[in-house]
């Protein structure tokens, strides 16, 4: 089953959540693709920290899906 599909019991991926998966998709996609050789020791810590926000995007997404309801402040 792919991501975006319904899940039963589960709203589906909204626009902003649909484009924040895929960006991380390309994001992980392009980096597979990239020739680490090449790359001088910047190049490596900005694919490193750009993937790092990539992933810590991933992460909330996958909080927001698992528990969507905000927190109650008490």
């Amino acid at each position: 089953m792919h991501a975006q599909d319904p899940t039963p019991g589960r709203p589906p991926l909204t626009d902003i959540q649909k484009a924040r998966l895929d960006y991380v998709r390309r994001d992980y996609e392009s980096a597979r693709a990239e020739n680490l050789a090449q790359l001088d020791a910047a190049g490596l810590v900005l694919l490193v920290e750009h993937l790092r926000g990539r992933l810590s995007d991933a992460l909330n997404l996958i909080d927001e899906l698992h528990d969507p309801a905000p927190p109650a402040h008490g």
